[in-house]
């Protein structure tokens, strides 16, 4: 019978000697991870590789969705409306004449290249009001009825916007495609004044118009002044020339409004040519009422009412068919500032 061999326990001397025999010997397979937690730890890192992709798009979306709410509660967001939802008429227009020329070119544009410059439109309880673009409009319109793609057409949709903030937009945009004539100015003043959207013309003038010169202003109220004497009798009212205007403004306040209309109301004319010869007669005929002195011929200039400043001093004006003399009284006065003065009178007459 053998003797069984008796098992000691190795000292800690020879259990160092092991410990260091593996570390310096690893096994041929490479890695001593045990495979299934290698797959898990691959299958980690990848998961947390996915895990910051996702993210980093729903942070990108975010902020796109933060800067599309952004744009679209200044009204500078771009979408696709109904034509059929948008009220043409929601401001009275500011342009008179449309060229049939260049609505055709707009028309083959449009068929082309499709519309590059959006309209603006305001968000109303029902629908959408036109603020600009009428001509854009129109041609989708038109387009419409053989095409369904320009049902809908690109616009800027405002909202909480006041009729001021709306006619202000129509006119500064048509301003910049396309700048309106005199007339045209005046008479959307006075159509905003009219439907209560302004207390005064004046104060229309002042609010549309508030990047004009005051010299600029001033002719616009003079055109104001001209459609609301003579406005319904006007055929060619765009082709007033601003010479003429002028002169036509000072003849209404000098009280030649109903000789004016008489006039207008009883000849139609072929063109605006033949219309402002007939208003040039009848102001050379039409002489306003003058103040007679003492004993003598009738004098040949009207003074008129004195204009006191609110700084100190008057201003004395006596004006001729020809010419105008203003007498500035108890102002102080040096170089500079008549220089300035006589500049600003240059500027109203260009």
């Amino acid at each position: 019978m053998a003797k069984r061999r008796r098992l000691t326990a190795p000292d800690q001397k020879e259990l160092e000697k092991i410990d260091e025999s593996f570390a310096a010997k690893p096994r041929s397979g490479g890695s001593v991870t045990p495979p299934i937690a290698q797959v898990a730890a691959e299958a980690a890192v990848l998961s947390g590789l996915a895990g910051a992709g996702d993210r980093a798009e729903v942070a990108r979306n975010s902020a796109d969705a933060d800067k599309w709410r952004a744009a679209d509660a200044m009204g500078a967001a771009v979408q696709l409306v109904e034509i059929d939802a948008i009220d043409a008429g929601f401001l009275r227009r500011d342009r008179l004449i449309e060229d049939e020329e260049a609505t055709s070119e707009l028309l083959s544009s449009l068929r082309t290249n499709g519309l590059r410059s959006p309209i603006e439109v305001v968000e109303l309880d029902e629908g959408y009001g036109l603020v600009s673009g009428q001509r854009r409009l129109d041609a989708f319109r038109r387009l419409a009825e053989g095409d369904p793609d320009f049902c809908q057409i690109p616009a800027y949709v405002r909202t909480h916007e006041t009729s001021a903030d709306a006619y202000v937009s129509m006119i500064e945009e048509n301003e910049i495609r396309a700048n309106l004539t005199q007339y045209e100015r005046g008479r959307i003043s006075v159509l905003a004044a009219q439907t209560g959207v302004f207390p005064t013309v004046e104060e229309a003038v002042n609010a549309l118009f508030s990047a004009s010169s005051k010299a600029k202003r001033s002719k616009i109220r003079s055109f104001a002044r001209i459609h609301e004497a003579l406005g319904d009798l006007l055929q060619f009212p765009t082709e007033l020339s601003e010479r003429l205007g002028l002169k036509l403004a000072m003849s209404i306040r000098g009280g030649g409004q109903n000789a004016l209309r008489r006039v207008l109301s009883h000849e139609e004319y072929a063109n605006a040519n033949a219309e402002s010869k007939a208003i040039e007669t009848c102001l050379a005929e039409f002489t306003p009422p003058k103040a007679h002195s003492r004993g003598g011929r009738p004098s040949e200039t009207e003074t008129l009412p004195i204009r006191s400043l609110a700084g100190g001093g008057s201003i004395i004006a006596k004006v001729s068919a020809n010419r105008m003399v203003l007498d500035l009284r108890d102002m102080a006065f040096d170089e500079d500032s008549a220089i300035a003065l006589l500049d600003a009178l240059e500027q109203y007459f260009e």
